[in-house]
């Protein structure tokens, strides 16, 4: 079993639970049917991707099996055939197509938006497997537009509205995330060899520019996001101070990345740091505060 859900990277639906944020901002969360709602788009979303790195790690199967870690996956090391793979990602296919027509049925709303997006997901994904992964600049701007789809998704299948700054947050924040594993890359290649065709596009300063940059903006867009007049009417002015542990949390990630050179990917880094990890159940409490004890 273990082998499969590595094969689905199960781990790295974390990444999914971006579906939730329209819900989480709204002050909606109790609100059941919503809430059932962004469950259907975490799992629907989920399988899509799991059918995406199923696809990537088919396509890959000789690069992985040079590279020191990747070599371990279950395509790359054989612990799971081709055959049984191909099988598997249509079946995961079949049940993502009929659980989006599930909930449709439902709740008796029509989804087709919610269904583009997913189609959208894996149409951009798609071409990035085959081609534009190996574009720089290309690849970590098609990483970040999958995080603002993730916020999308949530947002129409719930049916509610999304501020243009929570988008950008979204967008630059996953920027953060794509550049930060692209520099990870980079310092292991200095090893080992370069293993990825779009790194020639990159250097270790570079990264370390854009990476400051793309902190900066997410901060500037998470600070006029808590200023916004709809935020400040839905929570209270107070919610302005939850900056803090933003801008905590962003320079302890900083701190681990450039001071330490830790080289894994960022989710590992939140995955281990506990600092982070306090930062954020800090952050998410604040909210819930303002969300729940408003007055």
């Amino acid at each position: 079993m273990k082998k499969y859900l590595k094969l689905l990277r199960v781990e790295q639906w974390v990444k999914n639970l971006f579906v939730f944020v329209p819900l989480f901002f709204s002050g909606n969360i109790k609100n059941v049917e919503l809430l059932t709602k962004s469950i259907f788009a975490f799992v629907i979303f989920s399988l899509a991707a799991s059918v995406v790195y199923i696809l990537n790690d088919y396509n890959d199967i000789e690069a992985d099996s040079k590279h020191p870690e990747k070599r371990r996956r279950p395509l790359a090391s054989g612990a799971i055939s081709k055959s049984r793979a191909i099988a598997i990602l249509i079946g995961l296919m079949i049940v993502d197509i009929a659980l989006v027509f599930l909930a449709q049925t439902y709740f008796h709303e029509n989804l087709w938006k919610f269904a583009t997006i997913i189609g959208l997901y894996f149409v951009m994904n798609l071409a990035y497997t085959f081609k534009l992964k190996h574009v720089p600049i290309i690849d970590i701007f098609i990483i970040a537009t999958g995080f603002v789809l993730r916020v999308l998704a949530g947002g129409y299948i719930t049916g509610i509205n999304i501020s243009q700054w929570a988008i950008l947050l979204t967008f630059v924040l996953a920027l953060v995330l794509a550049i930060g594993k692209r520099r990870g890359e980079l310092i292991n290649a200095q090893v080992s060899g370069k293993t990825r065709r779009a790194l020639d596009g990159y250097n270790v300063q570079f990264a370390d520019i854009a990476l400051s940059i793309s902190v900066t903006l997410a901060i500037v867009c998470y600070l006029m996001f808590t200023l916004s007049p709809e935020v400040q009417a839905r929570f209270h002015e107070r919610v302005f101070y939850t900056v803090i542990f933003v801008v905590f949390a962003f320079l302890r990630y900083l701190q681990q990345t450039l001071v330490y050179n830790r080289t894994e990917s960022p989710t590992k880094i939140v995955y281990r740091d506990r600092y982070i990890q306090v930062t954020l159940l800090l952050w998410v409490a604040a909210f819930l505060i303002q969300i729940y004890f408003k007055k």
